[in-house]
């Protein structure tokens, strides 16, 4: 009895203490094995520097993970993406990850409320040779959404859509996105099993933001998983992606 308590005591040890992990692996070790391994040794330069610059600002916990930039790269070659959006862009870590993935005529329409944050990794962008790429732009998506469906031209004309922004507009820009993706591309909603909070317990110690955005987060996820536009797989990559393929 003694011993299998020990070791279950030895097995919460090795658990995220903390509701708000970045990786949702149950050990903090195989996830720095994963990253010690395979993701920071392929780094690209660039990255590395925006990943390490962006860890001093006050709100890093809202860069996407290493590995789920590597993952974002490796799939956007998979998948030739030419023409791509992001909605939410932060310092620019995953836009910087999709850049680089894209040929050099590649195009990424990118979106965030925030300039000054994009500011602080547009040289980073700059040096690496990807800026020209990018077209920012300043303020709520959904206006710029809503442009974009009145014009039927732009009617599945990208190739994938990454989302990492305000998590109560998600089914909004959903209802959007699924206009302006093609037929056999791929939209990207990140943060979908949000810092494991979507199987907490009422009761569970959970941040305020977490909480607040919990309920948003399992709408998406329920009217995902039966919208039958797409074809979907939830990934437990960073703090979880669900990938979209349109299908019709």
């Amino acid at each position: 009895m003694a011993t299998n308590t020990t070791q279950e005591q030895q097995s919460e040890a090795g658990r995220h203490q903390e509701v708000g992990h970045k990786s949702l692996l149950q050990s903090d070790a195989l996830y720095q094995y994963i990253l010690a391994t395979s993701v920071y040794p392929r780094e690209p330069e660039p990255m590395k520097e925006l990943r390490e610059l962006t860890a001093k600002h006050p709100w890093n916990l809202m860069t996407t993970s290493a590995d789920e930039g590597q993952f974002l790269n490796m799939l956007l070659k998979l998948i030739n993406a030419k023409n791509t959006m992001e909605i939410g862009v932060y310092t620019g870590y995953s836009l910087l990850a999709t850049a680089l993935a894209l040929p050099d005529d590649g195009k990424i329409l990118a979106m965030d409320i925030n300039r000054e944050n994009y500011e602080l990794g547009l040289p980073v962008i700059q040096k690496a040779g990807v800026a020209h790429k990018i077209e920012f732009k300043e303020g709520p998506a959904m206006p710029v959404l809503d442009k974009l469906v009145e014009d039927e031209k732009n009617h599945g004309s990208y190739d994938f859509i990454f989302v990492d922004a305000d998590k109560d507009n998600y089914l909004n820009y959903h209802k959007r996105l699924i206009e302006l993706v093609k037929v056999g591309g791929l939209i990207g909603y990140d943060n979908t099993l949000w810092n494991g909070s979507v199987v907490a317990p009422p009761d569970a110690p959970l941040r305020k933001y977490v909480r607040y955005y919990r309920d948003f987060v399992l709408e998406l996820n329920k009217a995902l998983a039966v919208d039958p536009r797409i074809e979907i797989c939830m990934l437990p990559v960073g703090d979880g992606i669900t990938l979209c393929r349109r299908v019709k």
